[in-house]
């Protein structure tokens, strides 16, 4: 038996930005682009993996949701602690340098950690927490 990740889902406040960082920035192709009700979910994946994708979704969408847990989650992502991502290049620094000559928010400039990966991390522009692992 085989299991894959194939989607993970990440929040997006603003559709247009989201586009330019995963696609234009990232590099990752935009899969689906889908509108209902004035809400869009975008799917975003790296070339040569169509079966690995992010679907950036608009915020609290759950209706199952109170006020207060929206209302939390809106605070969470303002502060980059509600979601992360962690991402893998075969050329970290090179990466790294085209980011940050952008609008990007870095977080975490490349480092080795004690952990035994060497990496890097920005918040995207709803305020997730991208995170960037040198591939070995």
């Amino acid at each position: 038996m085989e299991i894959k990740i194939h989607a993970s889902f990440l929040p997006h406040t603003d559709p247009e930005a989201s586009v330019r960082f995963y696609r234009d920035l990232l590099g990752f192709e935009v899969r689906l682009d889908v509108g209902y009700e004035g809400m869009r979910w975008i799917t975003v994946g790296p070339p040569g993996q169509p079966d690995t994708s992010i679907v950036l979704t608009p915020p609290a969408v759950d209706p199952g949701l109170t006020e207060d847990e929206r209302r939390t989650i809106a605070e969470m992502m303002a502060k980059g602690t509600y979601a992360t991502v962690v991402l893998q290049s075969d050329d970290l620094d090179g990466l790294f340098e085209r980011l940050q000559a952008t609008d990007a928010e870095v977080i975490q400039e490349p480092m080795d950690q004690p952990y035994g990966v060497r990496d890097c991390a920005f918040r995207d522009p709803a305020g997730n927490h991208v995170r960037i692992n040198q591939a070995s």
